[in-house]
């Protein structure tokens, strides 16, 4: 461990503070314990052993700086940054578990920040700075940025940055925590080489509660700045360019955000709510109209509600009034894209998440979202392509991308490697009815007709009143070709449909 490496490791746990703070009370404690023991006439041992007492404290003290912290909530333990491995995810095409290679670009993965806070429930906090510093990141396309999905799979696990390195294939890992005590903040951050385990920068931020926003700023600027990153003025202004928001709603729209990325239909509707409350504290929170958007296409697709098609209609008019809000935000324009895409207007969605990746070349949602389009628009190529690209951003993605991969595999005519990634995901989720249905397809197109009835029986299991009419009806094919190929596949293997 170079010199350099240790002077960053005692700066970040405080120890370079208590040092010389100790020595300087020490010296003045001394000092006047001189003058008073000559003037009470004290024999010399007295100074003697009271200097040595002290100067015995100051290794004691040290070191307590260095394994401790004191907080509000009293003593508690420095988090570590060395901790155990955690099992190695599976590659995106093979399914087996590889040890990813560096890429020539830098890359970095940004943890889930450690709640230190005496609240549990704060979590979302600690959260949320971390994703904002993400999405930063996100912005500049000379730096691959992990997405929130990949590097927020080792929160509350023990880990050690050198294989989350290997794992995540990024040189360098970013850790943090979060101390929310009444209206003060305290954040530590650091930034380590994943190839030598090495502290490259570190950091304690101690602030009021309102320039939490300044030290997101900060701490996006020190990394950039630590891994030798060139920034034009322009690209420097938009990374610390901040929309006024009051913090309360800032708190809402983060709680509001986490259930929104649960899915279901409870967790929409309270999203909703919490969001609501935060566009009422600040009408001009772009961010929170998008994702109430997004809960409301979601609400479209899944058929939730008395009036989905509703649902569609006021979740684009939302996106579309968050993006005429903050035309900045590239979230808004991911979540327009896919209302647009939902309401066929294709041409219109490839525009706005264009947009998206323009403002935000890393930002691993818009690629998803990219693929996606252009799946449904027919360009099956480019979509396998653009869903190889979000891989690499988002190794540990979630099963439902594996569908969504096997859809563009069976539309290329790839039958086998759609079987094969449709198996991956049943073990991830054995109760998807419609990798059961597109099984059941590509098994037809492949003459496995055994095996396609095998595959039917368990759509109807799990979803009786499962409806091919009904997503012929809403999914937003330009091409409709592309779904008649499904429906052909199950007719060669004779089901009724």
């Amino acid at each position: 461990m170079s010199f350099r490496t240790i002077l960053m490791e005692l700066r970040h746990r405080g120890v370079l503070k208590v040092a010389a703070a100790y020595a300087a009370i020490g010296w003045v404690l001394i000092e006047v314990l001189s003058l008073l023991f000559e003037n009470f006439d004290a024999p010399d041992w007295v100074l003697k052993v009271t200097t040595t007492f002290i100067l015995v404290g100051f290794p004691v003290a040290c070191l307590m700086a260095w394994g401790f912290d004191i907080t509000p909530e009293g003593v508690r333990p420095m988090p570590s940054a060395r901790r155990k491995s955690i099992p190695q995810p599976a590659d995106a095409v093979t399914g087996q578990a590889d040890v990813g290679e560096l890429s020539p670009t830098p890359s970095v993965a940004v943890l889930a920040f450690d709640n230190l806070s005496a609240d549990p429930e704060q979590a979302y906090f600690s959260d949320g700075i971390a994703e904002d510093i993400i999405i930063d990141l996100s912005r500049l396309s000379h730096l691959r940025v992990i997405a929130r999905n990949s590097s927020f799979t080792y929160k509350g696990r023990p880990v050690d940055v050198r294989q989350v390195g290997r794992e995540l294939s990024v040189r360098y890992v970013l850790e943090g925590s979060v101390r929310k005590a009444g209206q003060k903040v305290r954040v530590a951050s650091q930034l380590t080489d994943t190839t030598t385990g090495a502290l490259v920068w570190a950091e304690r931020y101690e602030r009021d509660l309102t320039d939490i926003f300044a030290v997101q700023d900060e701490i996006t600027l020190k990394i950039i700045e630590a891994l030798r990153l060139k920034l034009t003025p322009e690209m420097e202004a938009q990374l610390t360019r901040r929309v006024a928001v009051d913090l309360e709603a800032r708190n809402l729209f983060l709680r509001g955000r986490e259930h929104a990325f649960l899915l279901t239909a409870n967790s929409n509707a309270e999203a909703r709510k919490l969001l609501e409350r935060a566009i009422a504290i600040s009408p001009g929170f772009a961010a929170a109209q998008g994702c109430i958007a997004f809960t409301l296409v979601d609400d479209y697709v899944m058929g939730r509600g008395d009036d989905p098609q509703r649902s569609l209609e006021s979740g684009l008019a939302i996106a579309q009034r968050a993006c005429a809000v903050d035309d900045q935000d590239p979230y808004a324009h991911v979540y327009l894209s896919l209302a647009l895409l939902w309401n066929r207007q294709h041409e219109e969605a490839m525009v706005a998440v264009r947009r998206s990746l323009a403002l935000a070349p890393n930002l691993a949602e818009g690629h998803m979202q990219l693929a996606n389009l252009q799946y449904y628009m027919g360009d099956i190529e480019d979509a396998l392509k653009t869903l190889d690209t979000y891989m690499q951003f988002d190794p540990m993605h979630p099963e439902i991308v594996l569908y969504f991969l096997a859809e563009a595999q069976a539309a290329s005519g790839q039958f086998d490697a759609a079987v094969t990634t449709l198996k991956r995901r049943l073990e991830r989720n054995p109760k998807s009815e419609t990798s059961y249905a597109l099984l059941a397809s590509c098994y037809g197109q492949l003459g496995r007709f055994e095996e396609s009835r095998e595959a039917w029986a368990q759509v109807l299991r799990i979803a009786p009143g499962f409806s091919l009419e009904r997503r012929r009806r809403i999914l937003p094919y330009k091409t409709p070709e592309i779904f008649e190929l499904r429906i052909e596949g199950l007719r060669k293997a004779g089901l009724q449909l």
